[in-house]
């Protein structure tokens, strides 16, 4: 009898998505003078102040190396992110219920993805993203201001949880701000084609391309702000995008609670087609 004991190596856990900490950087330079929170999980930021006398909360999802859950330590959306973004938003809500100027809120959008791994789907990483969807649009619906700011990748469920209920949406002008279902190597395995097949069928149709003139010909973004640096942010990128922050805000009307607009892009009318037709057979017209 062999009375060794026989252990079982350690699971390496590969990431494709190298850390970007693009989004704490401008976490940290747009919320300069800001009452920094204490947010339930590290990976998650969390800061109050004001734009132009407007009370506002800035959040940010970031990396964290020591995450409890492997797959998102790089900055993806996982299970607590999604709990700690419906809970700060959420908080927000209830704050301001009895208020007659309700706070905005302010998202630095840089997530590669949401967290895949088994222990997410059968915890409900679902549920958990789908947490923070649900917060963002009752705060929209219930008169909060919301903008998002895409520094970095935007990719998937996770920008779907994290920016995409925003609105009014602003996305610097650099190669390194991505808004993606998946990214470009994986969807040419997914289609069996070769990622130059890709390009060329982009070309063709702007909502299968990868560039950001194409996401913003969809009507989903409202401005794409040239700035010096995505990365090494200068006064000037800071001065301009404060300044975009404020314009957005001053834009959204208290009655603006609705996503609708994004429909008026130059590249939705086939989007515009299918809603009145739904909409005709709907009412019986």
């Amino acid at each position: 009898m062999n009375n060794s004991v026989q252990t079982i190596p350690e699971m390496k856990v590969i990431h494709d998505n190298p850390s970007s900490h693009r989004g704490a950087q401008w976490f940290a330079l747009l919320s300069h003078g800001f009452t920094k929170q204490n947010a339930i999980v590290p990976s998650v930021l969390v800061a109050d102040g004001e734009y132009e006398n407007r009370a506002c909360r800035l959040i940010a999802v970031v990396p964290d190396l020591n995450n409890h859950f492997p797959r998102a330590v790089n900055g993806e959306v996982g299970l607590l992110e999604g709990m700690a973004l419906a809970r700060e938003v959420n908080a927000v809500v209830e704050a301001d219920a009895h208020s007659e100027t309700k706070r905005a809120l302010v998202l630095i959008v840089d997530v590669p993805s949401q967290a895949y791994g088994r222990r997410e789907e059968t915890l409900g990483i679902h549920q958990a993203l789908a947490s923070a969807v649900s917060a963002y649009a009752n705060a929209r619906q219930n008169g909060h201001p919301i903008i998002a700011l895409l520094v970095g990748k935007a990719m998937s469920g996770a920008y779907l949880a994290h920016g995409y209920q925003a609105n009014r949406i602003i996305a610097l002008s650099d190669e390194g701000v991505m808004v993606h279902a998946m990214g470009k190597a994986a969807a040419a395995r997914v289609t069996q084609r070769t990622e130059a097949e890709l390009d060329q069928l982009a070309a063709e149709n702007p909502p299968m391309a990868y560039d950001l003139k194409s996401y913003a010909s969809l009507g989903l973004i409202d401005n794409l702000l040239q700035v010096e640096s995505a990365t090494q942010p200068t006064p000037s990128d800071k001065h301009s995008v404060e300044q975009a922050i404020t314009d957005a805000l001053l834009d959204i009307q208290p009655k603006d609670t609705g996503i609708s607009r994004r429909l008026s892009g130059e590249h939705r009318q086939a989007s515009r087609q299918v809603r009145d037709l739904l909409k005709a057979q709907w009412t019986g017209a």
